[in-house]
């Protein structure tokens, strides 16, 4: 068996290193061509002093000067010591050129272009190869023609060739110009990354998701990914829109809800003008209550425009109730003028 390690740069970077049971996640970084910084090698130095975020491992013999007890409770790891026993994501403090890397960079063809929604449009992009990211991060794509990018979540799972995107249609916008007005299936497009720190961490407790917009694209990747490993907690997605006619995917989450065992989502729309009969309205955070927090025993993700993402953290704070984990990310749409 051979453990997927995640490792995390400062700078947002994240490469992905097989590690050999019993092997230390800095010589499979080392093998991987990743320089982490190092020194001693024998846990007395402090040098590779990172941070695992999920996972579990064995930390082998260092001195209390390298890594205090305190700092080992609380995730710190040397990696010089670190034994993977499953897979982990470690956050390392340096930033990834400093490790002498650089964001991975690739070209994908548009496999398919989906317009037919009024302020989204869907794509899909066929890589090469398959591309490691964690569930929940996002690559950076060159609008052809330019030399600008534009940084978009993965909608799809990782590990596939096959990447998708779900953008929002901003007017003017240089990258989703493109995408409504000229391109086509066949065209070739570079992408950086992968970036962020948004990913769907292990789960151990009850999740509780909650989508903005195109916010809602991370998610689908997370919950791909879980209906390929079914966690023992239930999942719950609340996704709002400001129209009806902006809801997207919602086909595709009814096939998530009959894949993933106890998942299950519901919609919101803020002008619920020409929604029809049982739509509910108004904000996500009107349709939850402090029992959606399972007294603390959660981890809540939100991915949203920021006043969503400030409205989460205003109800959370209402409630009381403290959550186990607490992961954000806000999207401010760019909007540059297309050339």
């Amino acid at each position: 068996m051979t453990y997927r390690i995640a490792l995390r740069f400062d700078d947002g970077v994240t490469r992905i290193v097989p590690c050999a049971p019993g092997e230390t996640v800095a010589d499979a970084a080392y093998r991987a061509r990743v320089n982490i910084p190092l020194d001693c090698r024998d846990g007395a130095c402090g040098t590779c002093k990172s941070h695992c975020e999920g996972g579990s491992y064995v930390l082998g013999d260092h001195i209390e000067d390298a890594l205090s007890a305190e700092e080992a409770a609380a995730g710190g790891v040397l990696t010089c010591q670190m034994r993977p026993s499953s897979d982990c994501v470690v956050r390392i403090a340096a930033s990834a050129q400093a490790c002498r890397i650089q964001a991975g960079s690739l070209s994908a063809r548009i496999d398919w272009i989906a317009r037919d929604c009024a302020s989204t449009v869907a794509f899909s992009l066929k890589a090469e190869q398959p591309l490691a990211f964690l569930p929940g991060q996002y690559v950076r794509i060159t609008v052809p023609g330019s030399s600008e990018s534009r940084a978009y979540s993965f909608s799809s799972p990782p590990d596939r060739s096959e990447l998708s995107f779900l953008i929002r249609d901003v007017p003017g916008g240089l990258m989703s110009g493109y995408m409504r007005e000229r391109a086509v299936p066949g065209d070739t497009v570079a992408l950086s990354g992968p970036y962020g720190s948004f990913y769907l961490r292990p789960v151990e407790r009850p999740v509780l998701m909650l989508a903005g917009g195109t916010g809602l694209a991370p998610f689908l990747s997370m919950l791909h990914w879980l209906a390929d490993h079914p966690p023992a907690f239930p999942v719950r997605l609340a996704y709002g829109v400001n129209r009806a006619i902006d809801l997207v995917e919602t086909a595709t989450l009814d096939q998530l809800r009959c894949r993933l065992p106890d998942f299950d989502y519901f919609t919101v729309v803020v002008d619920a003008a020409g929604a029809g009969a049982g739509v509910r309205q108004g904000y996500v955070t009107d349709h939850l209550d402090a029992a959606d927090l399972h007294d603390g025993a959660v981890d809540v993700y939100v991915c949203g425009p920021p006043p969503m993402v400030e409205g989460v953290r205003r109800w959370i704070a209402s409630t009381g109730v403290n959550p186990g984990g607490f992961h954000a990310e806000k999207f401010v749409a760019a909007v540059e003028p297309a050339a």
